[in-house]
């Protein structure tokens, strides 16, 4: 009771000290909100939220739709504390409707008075499908017990499958399961490569499920990727085959069911993989007769030009300004050409460009800022300003124009050049005010000459240098084809590493044995043991038997005494490791038995 107090205090003298943010008339939203399609016999729900107390509330006509329920009123009120408290209210008003024929049907925007003022919700668009002709995805996993390719696949679909060179089309990867299968997730998704066009991804912010009809049959349906493509070349270009890997929940058969089971539905998760038909597009070369100022521009352009001023002083720079805006290939596209006089400095031009890629293709505008300095005074004439591009929907070469520029240039302070007395004809160059004072001469007298010191190459000392890195070379070639060698021959290296092997699990069970871990050190040394005379037999651990081993020891000339000191401590091991508890003192005095019988056998066999 008294942390309940507390709590409900803090609450009062936050809302004391904060006070409640009032919504403003901007702030009102009166949102309607539907399925974009529904099938026909399905219900579905048509809400209308306001976000503040409201009255009089009017819904659209709605005969083309059978209302089961509604409108039924809910309210919800959230208070958010912070620097300032804001309460968050909502009013919904929700029908349940059930289409009563097929179509595509326009619902005008509902009415509601907040105070004195009215407001409009939006208008919605609902597509009502046709029933489904095929039995649902669920009804074949409970007789199939599987995901058929016609409940479950992913189209790529082309908008425009013949265009001309550069004409940009829509790619559209879109996955469709029927009704009941339960899609969990697409988590490998191999798109095609796309060779032979130029690739713009758009994005697709979170995708959304939504009912389409295809074939007629009702599939949810999602889109996986679209992109905007620009072929490169005239021809023939086939899109490849997608791979994707979809995971589908499906419900698990059970022969019994219990009578707690009939209240649960269990799932298993499967993967299914779903490929794509390639798709081959019918690319058109450009038609012949382009203009001298065709760059390369496919689409639909128009063109704007503007000067900073056509009056201006020696040494002032002159901008000339190209917007160009439109759709098709304006990312690639080249620059319009701006012929200046010779006598001007020409610097590289700024671009800027604003460019969105939506499914109707690219578009936007690019500006490029053409910066160029006069350096005489003089009446000067910038030529017009071409640009053609390609035009695919009437098939032929379109040209925009500029008017003419008129640059009158005054004498600039000092008179015409006097910063630049040999700036003539050449371009992209720096400004050569100080051309005089940078350029330094050839000193020809009072030249002194001093003698170097003797040159080291050739010298007794380089040679003998060499020679040292030479042999040094020889010899570490020599040592490192010998471990080659020897590394080559695994018999070789097992038997030599298995006493490195040995000792290093020696360590680990005299670990285990200071921690009273009796069962994981007699298997410690067990595998210690197998393990060195594994290696050093070179024996695979998997064949390796007491017999083969007494065999292999006798081979060597190892002494029976040695061969049963082995067999002692397998023994020991074996028996331990299901025996009662063992007193510390005779683990201890095994692993010093252990210790010296691998000691003994490395001194018995050397190789």
């Amino acid at each position: 009771m008294k942390q309940r107090f507390i709590f409900l205090l803090a609450i009062f003298f936050s809302l004391g000290g904060a006070p409640l943010k009032a919504l403003k008339a901007d702030d009102v939203v009166f949102k309607a909100s539907a399925p974009e399609s529904v099938a026909m016999g399905e219900q579905f729900r048509l809400t209308y939220t306001i976000n503040t107390e409201a009255m009089e509330f009017r819904a659209p006509d709605l005969n083309d739709f059978q209302v089961l329920i509604g409108p039924s009123t809910s309210t919800n009120r959230n208070i958010q504390i912070g620097s300032t408290t804001t309460s968050v209210y909502s009013l919904t008003f929700t029908y349940m409707l059930m289409p009563k024929q097929e179509g595509t049907f326009n619902l005008p925007p509902a009415t509601i008075k907040v105070k004195n003022s009215t407001y409009t919700s939006n208008a919605l668009v609902i597509k009502v499908l046709p029933p489904n002709s095929q039995p649902s995805g669920e009804q074949r996993q409970a007789s199939t017990g599987n995901i058929s390719n016609d409940d479950l696949f992913v189209r790529m679909t082309i908008s425009n499958r013949n265009m001309y060179e550069q004409e940009s089309f829509l790619v559209t990867f879109k996955i469709y399961a029927a009704g009941g299968v339960n899609v969990a997730g697409v988590p490998g998704m191999k798109f095609p490569d796309f060779e032979g066009f130029l690739a713009q991804d758009i994005d697709l912010g979170q995708s959304q499920w939504k009912l389409e009809n295809y074939n007629g049959r009702n599939y949810q349906t999602a889109v996986l990727k679209q992109s905007i493509l620009l072929p490169q070349r005239a021809g023939k270009i086939t899109i490849g085959s997608g791979r994707f890997e979809a995971v589908v929940r499906i419900r698990m058969q059970q022969r019994a069911r219990s009578f707690f089971e009939d209240f649960l539905d269990l799932y298993q998760d499967i993967n299914k993989e779903l490929v794509t038909q390639p798709v081959t597009i019918d690319v058109k070369p450009l038609p012949s007769g382009k203009p001298s100022s065709f760059s390369g521009a496919v689409g639909n352009y128009s063109m704007k030009t503007t000067i900073n001023s056509e009056h201006i002083k020696a040494n002032e720079v002159v901008t000339i300004k190209v917007a160009l805006s439109g759709a098709g290939n304006i990312r690639v596209a080249k620059n319009p050409e701006v012929v200046f006089p010779n006598d001007f400095d020409i610097y590289d031009p700024k671009i800027d460009t604003k460019i969105t890629t939506t499914t109707g293709g690219t578009s936007g505008t690019k500006t490029i800022e053409y910066i160029a300095i006069p350096r005489f005074g003089g009446d000067f004439e910038i030529p017009a300003v071409k640009f053609s591009y390609f035009d695919p929907q009437s098939g032929t070469y379109k040209t925009l124009s500029s008017e003419p520029f008129n640059l009158k240039v005054d004498k600039g302070e000092g008179g015409d050049g006097a910063a630049s007395p040999v700036v003539s004809n050449f371009s992209n160059q720096q400004r050569l005010n100080l051309l005089g004072e940078d350029i330094r001469y050839i000193k020809l007298s009072n030249i002194h000459f001093t003698q170097h010191k003797d040159i080291f190459f050739g010298s007794t000392t380089c040679i003998l240098l060499y020679a040292v890195i030479a042999f040094l070379f020889i010899l570490c070639f020599i040592i490192y084809r010998k471990q080659v060698k020897e590394n080559a021959n695994i018999a070789l290296v097992r038997t030599k590493k298995a006493n490195r092997t040995a000792i290093r699990r020696l360590k680990t069970a005299e670990k285990l044995l200071k921690e009273n871990k009796r069962e994981a050190f007699y298997e410690e040394i067990l595998r210690a043991i197998w393990g060195y005379l594994s290696d050093k037999l070179n024996i695979p651990l998997s064949v390796l038997t007491r017999d083969n081993v007494e065999t292999e020891l006798g081979k060597y000339g190892v002494d029976e005494s040695l061969l049963n000191e082995y067999m002692d401590i397998l023994n020991t091991c074996e028996f331990a490791r299901y025996a009662p508890n063992q007193m510390s003192d005779a683990m201890e005095h095994l692993f010093r038995q252990t210790v010296d019988a691998i000691s003994k056998m490395e001194n018995t066999i050397k190789k």
